[in-house]
């Protein structure tokens, strides 16, 4: 009986393991999928008042349509722009990010990307140095 039991537990796990992984498969096979071309920014040195927005692309590997549900960033000097309709399976889509640059010094700041993608949540970075405002140059 015991031998039984045992052989009975070894099917019954097998059995789980095998659903599991072919759900897996399923999942992954029909999801949508965002890859981005870049997702690291650098500014380099920008003038104070100076241009801080940057653009990040991606596109839409899946098979099913991408939705960015929420993109937020570390703090309120830097703010994303994204699509807000459903980005088509093969499609490309644009994420534009502004950073104030009346800050003075060096930064860098994290966006994070929010969707229905199968590979999750999707990190992003930007970062520079803001030149100090320099007087001399407006006179």
């Amino acid at each position: 009986m015991r031998k039984f039991g045992t052989v009975s537990a070894v099917i019954l796990l097998a059995l789980t393991l095998a659903s599991c992984s072919q759900e897996e498969g399923k999942k992954a096979k029909g999801d949508a999928i965002i890859a981005f071309a870049e997702t690291n920014y650098e500014y380099g040195e920008i003038p104070f008042g100076g241009d801080g927005e940057c653009e990040f692309f991606f596109r839409n590997t899946g098979e099913t349509p991408l939705v960015l549900t929420h993109v937020k960033s570390t703090c309120g000097c830097t703010v994303p722009d994204w699509p807000h309709e459903p980005v088509k399976a093969g499609e490309q889509g644009i994420i534009r990010v502004s950073y104030d640059t009346q800050r003075v010094g060096f930064f860098k700041k994290s966006v994070y990307v929010y969707s229905n993608a199968s590979n999750g949540a999707q990190r992003l970075y930007i970062s520079g140095r803001v030149k100090p405002y320099d007087q001399e140059a407006v006179n």
